[in-house]
């Protein structure tokens, strides 16, 4: 039986950090849609603090990425591999902030607002 390798706090927090980065936001944004301090997100990178389902399931929302993504061997990207969605700063919070919305009719409205103005410019 061949022993499976665990993925450590601090490969994770590698994960978290070349995402982020990906998608050019800063810690303190990370920080605020998490609901945590920029520290805390710090320490998340570093590995210095473990992440448990929910806080893995929370940063994996908020970095546009499937929890499994945290787990993966890191692999060389194939030709015909689509790259990853590419988020603005302000394209992730809006996504970050839409997600948190449980009402639909909020949700709704938010469409409508961005519809609206989208065609204002």
């Amino acid at each position: 039986m061949t022993k499976k390798k665990i993925i450590t706090s601090r490969e994770i927090g590698e994960k978290i950090k070349r995402r982020r980065k990906e998608l050019r936001i800063s810690q303190e944004e990370l920080a605020e849609t998490l609901g945590v301090t920029y520290q805390q997100v710090q320490r998340y990178e570093n590995g210095k603090n473990k992440l448990n389902v929910e806080n893995i399931q929370t940063v994996a929302k908020a970095l546009t990425m499937p929890v499994s993504y945290f787990f993966e061997a890191e692999k060389a990207p194939m030709i015909a591999e689509m790259p990853a969605p590419y988020f603005s700063s302000e394209e992730s919070r809006l996504l970050s902030y839409f997600r948190k919305i449980k009402n639909s009719a909020s949700k709704n409205t938010v469409i409508q607002v961005a519809r609206v103005a989208a065609k204002a410019e």
